[in-house]
């Protein structure tokens, strides 16, 4: 029988802090004149709790912090976030992986409060994908790369609740044969994923798109980044185009879900995988907390 997942709600104070509270998960809980159920208005990280331990927190939550700046929402009380993290995870009861979603919203519409909660939860069977790697598709994401300075109102590189986009691009990929994609600018630099980082190794440098292109600075890539740079590997943020990833040794999506995805074939063609390299990257991800 599957386990119940675990909820706990934000009650913000006049003073910035927060408190968390626990609720049932499997209740209603939200009111359908909040801003986030209504426009998408708010921002959300997704944290991977292996082994009971959140990964690469404090990451998530500066991250969580930037969005929520960008959005022009009260600053999350990090501190009060962290600990809630923490405790919904441990009141889960024990799973290998876990997920721990953070959600931050504008509130219901004229409150002025904002809406908040930590929900963990297992997250979907990843084996396959983690093994046997992934089809994706490069696709247009009709920005420039510098779409962050001349249209900094569409909160690229912001995670925001507003992702009918991405699950719109996932849905093509599907109907196209594929398991993700990975986004392209309108000038040619390789993106993102819809919900993953892209992480491609040229002999022993390790090379990911920079978030000054609009995108997510992944934290299952910094963790990925830490684990080469320990194997004595070089790794660089730098831009990349599509021949970039034809010409590559080995690619990755990573995502905090995922974890890591290898890519075995990109727009059709096979692609090169290394399966014992990404044995020993999921190793780390699975088993180093940090």
């Amino acid at each position: 029988m599957p386990s119940s997942p675990v909820l706990f709600l934000a009650v913000p104070a006049a003073d910035g802090t927060t408190t968390f509270t626990p609720a049932d998960a499997l209740a209603p809980q939200l009111r359908v004149d909040d801003l986030g159920a209504t426009r998408g208005d708010g921002v959300f990280e997704s944290v991977a709790v292996v082994g009971g331990t959140p990964q690469g927190l404090a990451h998530h939550l500066d991250r969580f912090a930037r969005s929520a700046a960008l959005l022009d929402l009260p600053a999350p009380d990090t501190a009060a976030w962290a600990d809630a993290v923490h405790r919904a995870a441990a009141a889960h009861e024990p799973r290998p992986e876990l997920l721990a979603k953070l959600v931050l919203t504008r509130g219901v519409e004229g409150s002025g409060v904002p809406t908040g909660w930590v929900h963990v939860f297992p997250g979907a069977d990843h084996t396959e994908q983690r093994t046997a790697g992934i089809d994706v598709l490069a696709l247009e994401r009709a920005y420039p790369s510098d779409v962050v300075v001349r249209a900094p109102w569409l909160l690229q590189g912001a995670k925001t609740l507003s992702y009918a986009l991405n699950t719109a691009a996932l849905r093509y990929a599907r109907a196209h044969g594929a398991h993700d994609v990975v986004f392209v600018s309108t000038d040619g630099d390789v993106l993102e994923g819809p919900n993953s980082t892209v992480l491609a190794r040229f002999a022993d440098r390790w090379v990911t798109p920079p978030p000054e292109l609009g995108i997510l600075d992944g934290t299952t890539q910094a963790r990925a980044f830490a684990w080469a740079r320990g194997r004595g590997d070089r790794t660089e943020v730098a831009r990349l185009g599509v021949d970039d990833l034809k010409t590559a040794d080995a690619l990755w999506l990573l995502s905090s879900g995922r974890l890591s995805a290898p890519v075995r074939s990109l727009d059709g063609v096979p692609r090169p995988t290394d399966a014992a390299l990404q044995a020993e990257l999921l190793h780390h991800l699975l088993t180093v907390a940090d």
